[in-house]
């Protein structure tokens, strides 16, 4: 199996246990919020970028240029981070300190999906980048962590 095909398989493993220890500890509305809902913004976020011209993608399948893994990636993500945060503290300041952590997990690891040819930053604002990766990167990861694992608080 060639790397990108590991790489993307791994991806949705990650977001399949997730959803799976979610279905089995959470209520169902709160796993369809945080899943379901954090797979749209997700996907929307994604698409935004793409349409853009900012991020190129170069693994499939695909949808409107967004790979279809990535959904698991990204609710796989946040999932964890969420639930580390929720073993400190509950509400809104779990959902702050998830989005940090899915953030500082992203910044640890982004750059090597770049390196490993799985996606091509091509524009965007200017301004930093971090190990090649610009800063409305960060700014994303951010902005969707906090939006998908707000997504379950009102169901927990």
């Amino acid at each position: 199996m060639p790397s990108s095909r590991r790489f993307a398989a791994a991806t949705v493993a990650v977001g399949l246990a997730s959803l799976a220890h979610a279905a089995a500890t959470w209520p169902l509305a709160a796993t369809l919020a945080f899943f379901g809902g954090g797979a749209a913004v997700a996907f929307v976020a994604e698409a935004f970028v793409i349409a853009r011209g900012w991020l190129e993608h170069h693994v499939g399948p695909k949808v409107l240029g967004v790979p279809l893994y990535v959904l698991f990636g990204w609710t796989g993500t946040v999932y964890v981070a969420y639930r580390v945060a929720l073993l400190a503290t509950a509400g809104g300041a779990a959902v702050a300190a998830a989005g940090a952590l899915a953030t500082a997990y992203d910044l640890l690891a982004d750059h090597r999906g770049v390196a490993d040819g799985h996606w091509t930053y091509t524009g965007g604002p200017p301004g930093p980048r971090y190990r090649g990766v610009p800063w409305w990167n960060f700014a994303g990861w951010l902005a969707v962590s906090w939006l998908t694992a707000g997504l379950a608080v009102p169901f927990l």
